[in-house]
């Protein structure tokens, strides 16, 4: 028999605030014992969780891992390794990739990769239309035979009102979401910044919100009259913020995420055309920040997901106009939260574990983790007294565009525990 115990760590939970002292005692991937006081003897291997925060581990519902057809970038492989490394043990993959993700065939194709590479679950998302070109719908059913719960042209909107209406109407019997990246293309110019102040001084063409935001409002009608379940995704704005607050008080069945980045940047970030701070939809204004951090705490937002975009250097180091979109997000987000606000007391570790664990799992029709006796061990110990240098050394990603690269912060994920394996031990 194998055990773990982890002594005199605080376990947070999704409940509440409150951290509950307490030792832990994993024996063949079960949580078996949580009292005071376990003798060391009873386990064969043990842990000093003092000063530290047992965390259930996080669930990330909106990643870009680039498999198949850009490995330069990122693989299975090495995205999950970031995942582990910033405390996730379970990841949906977006289905951008090239070819697309718009077939039962190239479902199985991921999830074969990911049986031999990954160390912990992943999950795919299927596209809407067929290679996302938003003109004919995509193999749903395949895909929906195989276990994919949602549907996405993740990376664009889909263009045509009547073929979106008809997907909904059509997948909605099924057990399965629709997820929008909300974007009126005709407003949105380049894809390069938001339009503001900002963009003006730079002398770039920037996205208005209300780009997103139409958008916004007309996939969440249609989804409203076929009876569909909608997710929006990376909300950037507060008047998209408060219209998923509207559309929720009417009764639509619509959830929503928040990112990381949209929370803790805005376009003063920017600076002198710095491409990490450049992404779809763009950083929007400081009144924006505090809009959806506020969100975020009302419940506005269901879960927290990072759109983890990797892209390599050389491409980031073109003109920011030319610059693809996104940021890297698994490794960053626990710490850089942790830092910014768990640390400053404008949430706590409650509303963490709800909405970046907890959450997202039931969002994908599964069971959340938590640390309870009979329940199986996945969880990260959370050091808030240490530190976290995003060097390249740290970073398991295949690219570091980051805001963060080379940046310290505060706290660090020192262990990460799945069943009977210990993924990651600092």
């Amino acid at each position: 028999m194998t055990s773990l115990l982890i002594k005199n760590a605080r376990i947070a939970s999704e409940d509440n605030d409150d951290l509950l002292p307490a030792d832990v005692l994993v024996e063949n991937g079960i949580i078996t014992k949580i009292g005071n006081d376990i003798e060391a003897e009873s386990a064969t291997r043990v842990i000093d969780g003092s000063g530290k925060i047992l965390s259930p581990a996080m669930f990330d519902t909106h990643i870009h891992m680039r498999e198949p057809g850009q490995e330069a970038k990122e693989t299975i492989k090495t995205g999950t390794e970031a995942a582990i490394n910033g405390g996730v043990t379970g990841v949906v993959l977006m289905p951008n990739t090239s070819p697309a993700i718009d077939s039962a065939a190239m479902v199985r194709t991921i999830y074969e990769i990911a049986e031999r590479d990954s160390r912990i679950p992943v999950y795919t998302s299927g596209c809407i239309t067929k290679e996302r070109e938003g003109k004919e719908l995509a193999g749903i059913d395949g895909m929906l035979q195989l276990g994919v719960k949602m549907l996405t042209d993740d990376g664009d909107a889909v263009p045509d009102m009547m073929l979106l209406k008809r997907a909904m109407e059509y997948a909605s019997e099924f057990d399965c979401f629709f997820a929008s990246h909300c974007e009126v293309l005709e407003l949105s110019g380049p894809r390069a910044l938001n339009e503001g102040k900002v963009s003006y001084k730079l002398g770039i063409q920037g996205t208005p919100a209300c780009s997103e935001e139409i958008c916004m409002d007309r996939d969440i009608r249609l989804a409203h009259a076929t009876g569909a379940r909608l997710h929006i995704q990376h909300v950037s704005s507060k008047i998209g913020m408060e219209t998923i607050r509207w559309w929720k008080q009417m009764g639509a069945k619509v959830t929503a995420e928040v990112s990381p980045h949209h929370l803790l940047f805005n376009e003063e970030d920017i600076g002198n055309y710095d491409t990490h701070y450049k992404m779809n939809p763009p950083l929007r204004t400081a009144e924006d920040n505090v809009a959806l951090l506020q969100g975020l705490k009302e419940g506005v937002f269901d879960i927290i997901a990072t759109d983890h975009a990797p892209h390599t250097s050389f491409e980031k180091e073109q003109d920011f106009v030319s610059a693809p979109n996104g940021i890297t997000g698994l490794e960053t987000a626990v710490v850089s939260l942790f830092h910014h606000y768990i640390n400053k007391g404008e949430f706590g570790w409650g509303l963490l574990v709800n909405r970046y664990s907890a959450e997202p799992r039931r969002m994908m029709g599964l069971d959340p983790v938590a640390i309870v006796e009979g329940g199986r061990a996945e969880f990260i110990l959370f050091d808030p007294k240490g530190e976290t240098t995003f060097s390249p050394d740290f970073m398991c990603s295949k690219s570091e565009n980051t805001p963060f690269l080379n940046k310290t912060l505060d706290g660090s994920i020192d262990l990460v525990v799945v069943g009977d394996d210990i993924l990651l031990q600092r």
